[in-house]
């Protein structure tokens, strides 16, 4: 039961997004490791989806994150595959060579092996670009909740953060200007007092 309505809300996000980026003339690339596809399949389930997504980068080995996404050896040696550098580094890449507007990327440990000191099962970090320059990064740590379920939950994380680039930069309202109750002074200018002629004397 829980399943099921996973993949019902999963489908009910992946339609919203396209709906949105279609309203927006908005392009999507996705890149994945751990979900190994599963985003763009999720969207490319809905037809007519074609007009809005453009490709999907599946980089499950370091080289192919390096040879595809242009994931530097370095970053990867550093900080390791699932990371925020490498998510933040899968997302710019694909979106670069894709050439689309935004583009998400998905690393992490589904599990039941892969975990390290530091970095458990369920640990998957997200990131989002666009082409305006905005990224956004995020660390979910799932838990030993299965390796379908960590990939599930990606999917719909993933989803929501497209959706959340996909509406743009929040606007900033400006403050309204204080309105004044005080009424303005009225400088009256002084009545001006007629002056009276004297009568002149009647001419002889």
């Amino acid at each position: 039961m829980g399943s099921e309505r996973q993949i019902v809300s999963t489908s009910a996000l992946a339609r919203s997004l396209l709906d949105l980026c279609r309203s927006r003339r908005l392009t999507i690339a996705t890149a994945e490791s751990c979900t190994g596809g599963l985003v763009a399949g999720a969207l490319t389930d809905i037809p007519g989806s074609s007009d809005v997504i453009d490709r999907g980068f599946v980089t499950y080995s370091n080289d192919a994150k390096r040879a595809m996404l242009g994931v530097e050896a370095s970053t990867l040696a550093t900080f390791g595959a699932v990371s925020k550098e490498t998510a933040t580094q899968m997302a710019v890449g694909a979106l670069e060579r894709a050439g689309v507007d935004l583009a998400v990327s998905i690393t992490g440990i589904a599990g039941p092996g892969g975990a390290t000191p530091g970095k458990p099962v369920g640990l998957v970090h997200f990131a989002v670009a666009a082409r305006d320059g905005r990224i956004i990064h995020r660390e979910h740590r799932f838990g030993a909740i299965g390796r379908s379920a960590v990939r599930e939950r990606s999917v719909v994380e993933a989803l929501r953060m497209l959706m959340e680039l996909a509406r743009g930069p929040q606007q900033v309202k400006p403050k309204r200007a204080a309105v004044s109750r005080i009424r303005p002074r009225v400088v009256r200018t002084p009545r001006q007092h007629a002056v009276k002629r004297r009568p002149r004397p009647p001419r002889g």
